[in-house]
This record gives structure tokens, C-alpha cells and sequence, in this order.
């Protein structure tokens, strides 16, 4: 559905984006990441068409969009991390005039309006000016503009930004469902690792205006020969036996304050009970243990080094 080709924006003598180059698959939701000034609002941004690159190319739903952009954008969806809505008008009204930009007009227009104020849920808020919509309803009005003409593909830059945790939700299940129901191809970028780690299989991290990483969770796992975090508590520990623990395959950096120990594991040759016997073997009582498989935001901190929320 998206492809990108050496994909390159400058300003002068500095390079915001550097030479990306990456795919998404039809009907996939594909997570786009990185801190801060990474680039990744600029590589949206060109992609939704705002801004030029330098060189390079996209190409979506296999055309050039340097060559046909009035025709990709019939077909794409974009939804800003900033409200895009005209506050005196109603949710109703918003949709209606975003969605006659279109090209939509009469019984078209008023069904496809029902339609999205269905998929966000805002039918009994339909006639209330925006102004006075929630911050979260006037999220999913923004999601609700770009659902107007069906897109194919359908981007969202940060759209959970600053709500509350129902909306939040709402918003997570609704580009779940659009997926699923619809095969709506997504490019979703978050600054909340556990939003893209619940919706996306493969994801690309951006650094430095540079793409970093690209994969699945497990894929980046194995690259990184990342690890997953064991705790153990014990009534009873030789200081001998402590000592061993480095020595059973797939344990490293043990830590032991009082009487809980934390080690990181690979659970690549052993599985985690198994693991746990081989504690146990060394003459350690344990009287409970937690084991944290690693998530995308410890993948992402050990790519970058940078809190994504920085």
C-alpha cells in the first residue's frame, strides 16, 4: 500500500529526514516511532502530501505520488495531532463540509455523515458545536473528517494526545475495528509505546531523521538479543549457590537485594520454568517469582537511548 524510496527532506543544510526506505503491507497497522524531532511528523507529513521531499520517492496503492497526488488523495485519510475542526460548527456540520471537499454531495453526503458519526459514536452529539465537545469527542470528530471519503489508507499522527482513558480506548478500538472490519491500511505513530504495542505487528523507528529499526516486537527482540526480566524471592540461599546463578544458560546481570533477586533472561535455548528449576536446583528455596516478557518501550530505549516522551 506505501512504499518509500530513499526518502529525503532538507532544510538548507540541514537533513530533517535521511534516506528512508520502507514498506507497509496492504491492509496491515504499521507503527511509525521515534523521539522527539525525529523526523517522523515530517515523514508524515510528506506522505500526507504537506510537504515535498528533496528527493527520493512514495508510492501508494502502487502510483507515484509525485505524479498523480489528486488521485492518492481520494484514497488516503489524515488525521493531525492537532484539531483540524472549526469550532462553531457542529460534529454534523464538520463532517457534512469536510466531507463536500470531497467531492460528496446530497443523499451521498448524508449517508456517508450517519456512517462516520456511527463509527465514532457522536450521534447524539451531532448538532453540538465542537466548541463544546470533550476533548476526546473532538478527537474522534477530527478522526471522523478523514474517515469521510472511506480512505484505504488512513493516517493518524498522534491521535490520543492529551484525553482521557475512555476516549483513548474508544479511539484504539475504533482503528482496530476499521482495520479488521474494513482492511483499512493505518500508519499510526504515538508517543504511548503500549497504543502501538496493542495495535501494530511491524513498526519502524525513526532517529535522527535516520530509520533506525524496522520489524516486529520479536523481530527487534532477536536483533537486539533483548532480554526479559526474571524476579525471584527465596527463604534460603547458600552465598555459594547466589554466586552460581550467573552460571545457568540464559541468565545475565543478576542483581539480589535482601531476598529478592532480578536477573535478566533469554528464554531463546530454555523456557523460563525451566529456568526456574535450574534455581532451584542450586539449593535456593524460592517462595515466588515474576517474570516480565520485554516490551516495545524497553526495545525502543535500548535502540535510541531516549525516553519516547521526552
Amino acid at each position: 500500500m506505501l512504499q518509500l524510496t530513499n526518502l529525503t527532506k532538507k532544510y538548507n543544510d540541514i537533513t530533517v529526514v535521511n534516506n528512508i526506505t520502507l514498506n507497509v503491507k496492504r491492509g496491515e497497522i504499521f507503527g511509525l516511532l521515534g523521539p522527539n524531532g525525529a523526523g517522523k511528523s515530517t515523514t508524515v507529513s510528506m506522505i500526507s502530501t504537506v510537504l515535498t521531499p528533496t528527493s527520493g520517492s512514495i508510492t501508494i496503492d502502487n502510483k507515484s505520488l509525485r505524479e498523480k497526488p489528486i488521485e492518492i488523495k481520494k484514497i488516503m485519510g489524515i488525521v493531525p495531532q492537532d484539531l483540524a475542526l472549526y469550532q462553531a460548527l457542529s460534529a454534523k456540520e464538520n463532517l457534512e463540509f469536510f466531507g463536500s471537499l470531497y467531492g460528496l454531495s446530497g443523499k451521498k453526503l448524508k449517508n456517508r455523515t450517519n456512517e462516520v458519526l456511527e463509527i465514532i459514536e457522536l450521534q447524539d452529539k451531532k448538532n453540538q458545536d465542537v466548541a463544546e465537545l470533550s476533548g476526546g469527542m473532538k478527537r474522534r470528530v477530527n478522526i471522523g473528517v478523514a474517515l469521510m471519503n472511506d480512505p484505504k489508507l488512513l493516517i493518524l499522527d498522534e491521535p490520543t494526545v492529551g484525553i482521557d482513558p475512555q476516549s483513548r480506548n474508544h479511539i484504539l478500538e475504533t482503528v482496530k475495528k476499521l482495520n479488521q472490519d474494513r482492511g483499512m491500511t493505518v500508519i499510526y505513530t504515538s508517543h504511548y509505546m503500549e497504543e502501538v504495542e496493542y495495535l501494530c505487528k511491524n513498526v519502524a523507528i525513526i532517529d535522527h531523521g535516520s530509520l533506525i529499526a524496522l520489524g516486529t516486537k520479536e523481530e527487534l527482540k532477536q536483533s537486539l538479543a533483548a532480554c526479559d526480566t526474571l524476579t525471584v524471592n527465596f527463604s534460603e540461599a547458600s552465598e555459594g549457590a547466589l554466586k552460581q546463578l550467573n552460571r545457568i544458560p540464559g541468565i545475565s546481570k543478576v542483581n539480589i537485594e535482601g531476598n529478592q533477586i532480578s536477573m535478566l533472561v533469554s528464554t531463546n535455548d530454555k523456557n523460563v520454568i525451566e529456568i526456574v528449576d535450574e534455581i532451584k536446583k542450586l539449593g535456593i528455596k524460592l517462595t515466588s517469582f515474576k517474570y516480565e516478557e520485554v516490551n516495545l518501550e524497553s526495545i525502543f530505549l535500548q535502540i535510541t537511548g531516549k525516553a519516547l516522551r521526552g
